[in-house]
């Protein structure tokens, strides 16, 4: 099984995953998979606290995928050697943490998952670059193009999508151009909504659980299963999950 949720930044929403609120995580297995769509936080200042949940988080009896987004310290993220991984890149946290490095495409369950992590803070006036924000949230040329090559050698069709972000034109229309101004980023990702042939796309960033466009979820609080049918399975009395 793989579920997905928002983000965790580090401890602060990572009770999310406590077994009161995630009951479903005590059957799993280490062949099941919970994939975090951004602001992981927990290699953030490598505190004691940082290690206490990484270490809960590794004892968990699933597998946690996670992509970086905006809030990291991508110095000692970058720190992490890369190895391959079910067709894509990884960097190996823990025996049972994979960060799955942006712009590849990954096999879990049968299912092709593009993964791109990253985004652009909105908060960066009050944040100091090296100390609470890094440039690198956002990507390189290189990293974009690297990731249209991934999709280009996929013929454009996946499963599945896992974001930090939004493309352009469903974040504008969401959240207006003040709050969340358009960057490569996004406008790459409006280039990839608009010719890859997909069935969800998931991403965290905005804190709130909706569905735009019946493919698009915006994750935070929620876990949810992933399936094809995933849409079908909401029912109409969903107070998180709202089209």
């Amino acid at each position: 099984m793989i579920f997905v949720t928002g983000d965790i930044h580090g401890n602060i929403d990572i009770d999310k995953l406590l077994p009161e609120n995630f009951p479903e995580g005590s059957e799993l297995t280490r062949d099941d998979y919970v994939i975090i769509c951004g602001d992981f936080g927990l290699l953030w200042e490598d505190s004691d606290i940082e290690h206490y949940w990484l270490g809960w988080l590794d004892s968990m009896p699933w597998t946690t995928l996670w992509i970086d987004g905006n809030h990291e310290n991508f110095d000692i993220i970058a720190d992490y050697p890369v190895e391959e991984w079910n067709g894509g890149m990884i960097q190996k946290i823990t025996d049972n943490i994979f960060h799955l490095c942006r712009g590849h495409i990954f096999t879990i369950e049968d299912k092709r998952i593009f993964a791109f992590g990253g985004a652009e803070s909105h908060d960066k006036e009050f944040r100091i670059e090296g100390q609470s924000y890094w440039t690198a949230e956002l990507p390189t040329e290189e990293e974009i193009a690297h990731g249209r090559k991934v999709l280009d050698e996929a013929d454009w069709h996946v499963d599945y999508v896992i974001t930090h972000s939004l493309p352009t034109d469903i974040q504008t229309d969401l959240f207006g151009e003040s709050d969340f101004p358009a960057n490569r980023l996004t406008d790459f990702f409006e280039e990839v909504s608009l010719k890859l042939d997909f069935k969800l796309w998931f991403s965290g960033h905005y804190h709130q659980t909706l569905i735009c466009d019946d493919k698009y979820f915006l994750l935070y609080n929620d876990i949810i299963r992933l399936s094809d049918d995933l849409l079908d399975e909401i029912t109409d009395d969903t107070d998180e999950l709202t089209e």
